[in-house]
């Protein structure tokens, strides 16, 4: 029964973020100077061709008139029709997806198997890992997405390492070109991902250090690695498991930057060449579906935090 009431708070939760993201998204898109009917028509457009244009899809009704009647229907699973290619937004998203996803996992991938080792070599202070960790967390920080993606277009173009700008193809036409295609954008992301992980396992791992439990170990004369194993992972793992989920939730919302340095037609590259257009449906739905995958994914880990320490659930519920 516990675990039932907890989710059944966490969905009413979610449930009111949602509505909170949609009136923020629905509002800020309709206080942005240009209307859609302006980006289409252009400001030499007649008056009665702007009027007509708004009737059609109803941007001339109230405010509060327009905004129940697209949550009524996307709370029904129908998020609209984009006013640009009148071509329904859900399935535009879903065509989409593989391409964001595929990015995704290529950069958490990259991110979790050089960032947890690294981070933990660090925290540890194995020889020089420390000063490495520091390093690498610096600079996978502090250099932006941009500059970075820019210096690894150049390297692999440069030596003809493989790796593609554009010409991405689904996964199941052509594997090592649609591989090739999100490679680039995919460890762009990772590098960023590493910096993340590698600071906090570092950091993580060195307040768990100084607990008692560890140094009572250490007073009995356990090897470091057996110190590591039995007290140190587990104890270490709900920080990183925070900054992870945290980190999918930004990836398959659409890493924005990303695609559209390297042209990669997914989720964040739509929503983007959408608002340039005004075309409110479109942006609205992309917001919401990133507002609800980063809800998800944070859920999912919120309870795992009780598998890895028992001792939370039993504060949530005492």
């Amino acid at each position: 029964m516990r675990i039932v009431y907890y989710l059944a708070l966490r969905l009413a939760i979610a449930a009111l973020t949602l509505v909170g993201v949609s009136i923020l998204v629905f509002a800020g898109l309709r206080l942005l100077p240009g209307g859609f009917e302006q980006m289409v028509l252009g400001p030499d457009a007649s008056v009665e061709a702007r009027a007509e244009l708004v009737a059609k899809f109803g941007l001339d009704q109230s405010g509060p008139a327009q905004y129940v009647k697209w949550l009524g229907a996307a709370a029904a699973g129908d998020l609209g029709v984009s006013m640009a290619t009148s071509k329904p937004v859900a399935d535009e998203m879903l065509r989409r997806a593989p391409a964001t996803v595929q990015v995704a996992v290529i950069a958490t991938a990259t991110a979790l198997a050089v960032g947890l080792p690294l981070g933990l070599l660090a925290g540890l202070g194995v020889g020089r890992w420390r000063s490495v960790g520091r390093v690498v967390g610096a600079l996978g920080a502090s250099v932006p997405e941009v500059v970075l993606g820019s210096v690894l277009v150049y390297i692999f173009s440069r030596w003809s390492l493989g790796a593609t700008v554009g010409g991405y193809v689904p996964l199941t036409e052509d594997p090592g070109v649609s591989l090739r295609a999100t490679l680039l954008p995919g460890m762009s992301l990772g590098i960023f991902g590493i910096a993340l992980l590698v600071r906090t396992t570092r950091d993580s791992v060195q307040r768990v250090l100084t607990d008692g439990h560890v140094l009572t170990a250490v007073s009995q004369g356990r090897t470091r690695w057996q110190i590591v194993r039995h007290h140190v992972l587990r104890n270490a793992s709900i920080p990183v498991l925070t900054v992870t989920a945290t980190y999918i939730g930004y990836l398959l919302g659409g890493a924005l930057i990303a695609e559209i340095l390297f042209s990669v037609p997914g989720i964040g590259l739509y929503v983007y060449s959408a608002l340039g257009n005004r075309d409110y449906a479109v942006v609205q739905a992309g917001v919401l579906l990133a507002a609800a995958v980063f809800i998800a994914v944070n859920t999912v880990a919120d309870l795992g935090y009780a598998v890895l320490d028992p001792r939370i659930d039993a504060r949530r519920h005492g």
